[in-house]
């Protein structure tokens, strides 16, 4: 039995043991804006109380698994300013949520990954990308840092070197490179179908006992967790300040290269 239902920024769909989450802002590459995490939070929050599901799917509706944050928000700042540090604790409280989910997570996807986008991807147990996707964490391009607890989640994957080089150059990776630094578990020709033999093997095990390990150590995790997105709340709103983040919108939306000044 399937049952499906739609929000204003998200497609969800229930079969049987599985849960599918997809981002459904298709005109901006379903770019994450505050609505799309509110809705996020509470539609897991639901699920989270199911005793049926035991896996959760996030993928992206057509051309994009998530472009990341809205820059509109970004563009925004004076408006929005006062509303920061409530839009930062949404997107906290979004990725513990994500991460502690008792239930097996995965992320497919297609398209571009990017940003805060990525960060979400990240939060899951685990990514199978296309073999044609990007993937970016691409803060630095406008002056700000990575949040959505990247700073936890590629420490984790990456070490704590390979992380800060990974920030610092915000390049766009393709999908075997992101292989190759551990940030995506399996490449697909088919993500489709890979994601397909995935859920069919995690329905196939033992799955109460993976869903324990993996709340073991989210919650031996959950303190580190917390600081750095209590972290990266604050270095976020330090930035937003600076020169060089209104240099990088400004460079975004005439479509030229940046000149950051270290201001």
């Amino acid at each position: 039995m399937t049952t499906e239902f739609l929000t204003n920024t998200l497609n969800v769909e229930v079969t049987g043991r599985v849960a599918t989450i997809q981002f459904n802002r298709p005109e901006s590459l379903n770019s994450i804006n505050i609505e799309m995490i509110k809705e996020l939070a509470s539609n897991l929050k639901e699920i989270s109380n199911s005793d049926v599901i035991d896996i959760v799917v996030f993928t992206g509706n057509e051309r994009a698994f998530s472009s990341g944050g809205d820059i509109k928000t970004m563009l925004n700042q004076e408006v929005n300013e006062n509303d920061f540090s409530s839009v930062m604790d949404n997107i906290s409280e979004l990725v513990v949520t994500i991460n502690s989910l008792p239930m097996l997570t995965i992320s497919a996807i297609s398209g571009a990954a990017a940003g805060l986008g990525l960060s979400l991807a990240l939060a899951t147990d685990y990514i199978i990308a296309d073999e044609n996707s990007k993937l970016a964490m691409n803060f630095i391009g406008i002056g700000l840092i990575p949040d959505g607890g990247a700073h936890f989640f590629l420490e984790k994957r990456m070490g704590e070197n390979k992380a800060k080089q990974l920030i610092w150059e915000g390049k766009t990776l393709s999908a075997e490179e992101a292989h190759k630094l551990n940030l995506v578990h399996e490449v697909a020709a088919d993500y489709k179908e890979a994601l397909e033999a995935k859920i069919e093997d995690w329905l196939n095990k033992p799955i109460k006992a993976m869903i324990k390990t993996k709340k073991i150590l989210a919650e031996k995790n959950r303190p580190q967790l917390l600081k750095i997105l209590e972290l990266e709340k604050n270095g976020q709103y330090a930035m937003r300040q600076t020169k060089d983040h209104q240099e990088g919108i400004a460079a975004f939306l005439e479509k030229r290269k940046p000149k950051f000044t270290g201001k």
